[in-house]
């Protein structure tokens, strides 16, 4: 199942989606059957529909709090003149962060080096702590398409990474939830301008989603809705006020956000 966040005037509520293309792009005859309830939780069909195009659609989530991983692909760490770290390199960025599809990222005037970077990202389906990885699976509700855009100077003078990669619009998710992924197996990319500039497979990770939710959670409580980052691969590079970014996750879909200045 797809599941997605819309607005509809002023209504908010989330839906599923359904009749996309074979690349999983929305058509004309795409509709979103809206649900009662939250989907981490208990809901039921509301037993109305809508075109999709109709409809806004919005960031699939807004999370408690947002976990990065850093340096998780080892062609990544190179290229940032480093090594794959032995435990998982935790960050996190704050839900005022989170944009969803078509929305701007606004660089803000602090930095002069503002990057993509094209993610998986999973999402959180119950509250949980100290999960073994052999049962990952139980406390995944889906994945979806993120890019954890950063400001690479603050990142460099900073000596960490709050500021870098906390500015408001710093963390486009969607275009939706698909519950059903293999996360294995999947290609990525992330283009600008149409310029395709990462391509990798999300399956190339050093440290996988079971192994990634254990350590995590071993660290922090994770309700519902929470959202892990897991990594991005080499080719991330800077954006400029006028570009378009898309990050596409075959299985997944696309993501799309223009690029502004005056953040």
């Amino acid at each position: 199942m797809r599941v997605c966040r819309v607005r509809v005037g002023e209504d908010i509520s989330y839906a599923a989606i359904d009749g996309l293309s074979d690349d999983l792009e929305i058509t004309d005859e795409s509709v979103v059957a809206f649900i009662d309830g939250y989907p981490f939780g208990e809901w039921t069909p509301r037993g109305t529909v809508a075109r999709a195009r109709e409809v806004t659609l919005l960031a699939p989530v807004i999370p408690s709090k947002v976990i990065g991983i850093g340096k998780n692909y080892r062609d990544h760490a190179a290229e940032m003149g480093g090594e794959v770290p032995a435990d998982p390199l935790m960050f996190l960025k704050p839900s005022t962060a989170v944009i969803g599809p078509g929305d701007a990222i606004r660089l803000p005037w602090q930095s002069e080096d503002v990057h993509h970077e094209g993610e998986l990202a999973l999402v959180i389906g119950r509250l949980c702590r100290d999960v073994p990885a052999e049962r990952a699976a139980e406390v995944i509700f889906g994945f979806t398409c993120a890019n954890d855009v950063s400001a690479r100077d603050l990142q460099r003078t900073d000596g960490q990474w709050t500021r870098a990669k906390g500015f408001d619009t710093f963390c486009p998710l969607g275009p939706w939830i698909e519950t059903e992924f293999d996360w294995t197996d999947a290609r990525l990319t992330c283009a600008v301008n149409g310029e395709v500039r990462q391509d990798s497979n999300v399956g190339d990770v050093v440290v996988g989603v079971p192994d990634l939710i254990a350590a995590v959670s071993a660290v922090m409580t994770l309700v519902p809705g929470d959202v892990i980052l897991t990594g991005t691969p080499a080719g991330v590079g800077p954006i400029r006020g006028g570009d378009s970014v898309t990050v596409r996750i075959e299985g997944l879909g696309s993501l799309t956000n223009p690029v502004v200045d005056g953040g």
